[in-house]
């Protein structure tokens, strides 16, 4: 269902790259947002870094994180590029930005600068660390945040060594928390008439993501043991069956019983280290290991068959390539054709989330600077300005 999506009317001058910003600024655009990405001469670092690409500047990852966002690129090392940002920050909603907030200020874009132009305005920084600590300043990507939020090690419980997951997750976790804690901004504005400064970093968030998994025991003392013992357990993974692989999640009483009686073993399903959630989880290897043995002894198609009459939760285990045959992502059009007016034809996303009111189809993710003519004519800005934009290469086309 086509809408004008509930950002209708938010304007956001994204100043973000690669994944963690873009994450947060395509959902605003998703929910309908009209966002004015920033760019430097030589462009987000995603466009090149992203993959192999049909023409130059438009690699594939580039093209899923940045559809539905407008592109002005300027060099802000230049009086005339900071005199546009300003202009720009005026007249918007939000201003979001994962530059360290020490070259923001050198900029003359802190959050107090910037206020006093535009009152009203929901400023946003992602960093890598909080501005209260030692590490506040040093920069940070994807994989250091990875490594010093336990992320790592806790890959490494299960692999032998510490490892990184085989996505950029801390970035689009905190570009998520970013657009909800700016949403949230908005929200306050609307009550309170003013704007505010939010601060999500990515060390304290993903830190947060992994301590409230795997507190556990510490929770209580210095003395307590760390981790949740189920997803450390060597069988804690999709298991083998006969010819393939299976995901099962029998958790409650209920399930349990219901796996074990779909296995054939009433006994097990009489068994007290697994008759009730207490008894399992203090004998969960044991648990993880007698499903493990038994799940082998069936093919997959059996079991899923089996499982779902137990109502019992379980599904195939898809490759990445299985997501594009997938035939419930294909009932919901998850994975659509576009025709993207430079790279032609091309597969994109469409939002997970659905809305009853319906949001607005996406404009394709843009050129390098293809939309900078049209928003200084916005602001006010003449022909001869532009012209001279251009010619001094404050304006990058």
């Amino acid at each position: 269902m086509m809408g004008p999506g509930p950002l209708a009317g938010i304007k956001v001058l994204d100043l973000t790259s690669v994944v963690v910003g873009p994450s947060c600024t395509l959902l605003l655009a998703q929910q309908g947002a009209e966002v004015i990405k920033l760019e430097p001469p030589e462009g987000d670092l995603l466009r090149k870094l992203g993959g192999k690409s049909r023409t130059p500047g438009m690699a594939p990852k580039f093209l899923h994180f940045n559809r539905g966002k407008h592109s002005i690129c300027i060099d802000l090392k230049s009086e005339g590029g900071r005199e546009v940002v300003r202009r720009l920050a005026a007249g918007v909603d939000v201003f979001v930005s994962n530059i360290r907030a020490k070259a923001l200020a050198r900029l003359g874009l802190d959050w107090a600068t910037l206020a006093g132009l535009n009152p009203r305005l929901v400023y946003c920084n992602i960093a890598g660390f909080g501005a209260g600590g030692r590490y506040r300043d040093k920069p940070a990507y994807d994989t250091i945040v990875q490594g010093m939020s336990g992320m790592a090690d806790a890959m490494g419980r299960v692999f032998g060594a510490p490892r990184y997951m085989p996505f950029v997750i801390a970035d689009h976790m905190t570009g998520f928390l970013a657009a909800q804690a700016i949403c949230a901004a908005l929200v306050g504005r609307e009550r309170s008439g003013k704007g505010q400064a939010v601060e999500v970093p990515m060390l304290e968030n993903m830190a947060s993501f992994v301590l409230r998994e795997h507190m556990a025991q510490r929770s209580y003392g210095p003395e307590g043991a760390i981790g949740d013992v189920r997803m450390f357990d060597p069988n804690g993974r999709p298991a083998r069956t006969a010819d393939g692989f299976i995901c099962v999640s029998p958790n409650t009483d209920a399930q349990a019983r219901g796996f074990f009686l779909a296995a054939g073993r009433p006994d097990l399903a009489e068994d007290a280290r697994f008759t009730s959630v207490a008894a399992r989880v203090a004998h969960t290897d044991a648990y993880f290991a007698v499903r493990a043995e038994l799940l082998a002894q069936r093919t997959t198609a059996d079991w899923l068959a089996r499982l779902e009459a137990a109502e019992v939760p379980a599904m195939q285990v898809n490759g990445i390539a299985d997501l594009f045959s997938d035939p419930h992502l294909a009932d919901v059009g998850l994975i659509e054709t576009q025709q993207h007016h430079s790279e032609g034809e091309v597969l994109a996303l469409r939002p997970a989330n659905r809305f009853s009111d319906g949001l607005p189809a996406l404009r394709d993710a843009p050129r390098q600077g293809e939309d900078g003519p049209a928003i200084l004519r916005d602001l006010g800005y003449s022909e001869s300005e532009i012209s001279h934009l251009l010619t001094t290469a404050v304006l990058v086309p």
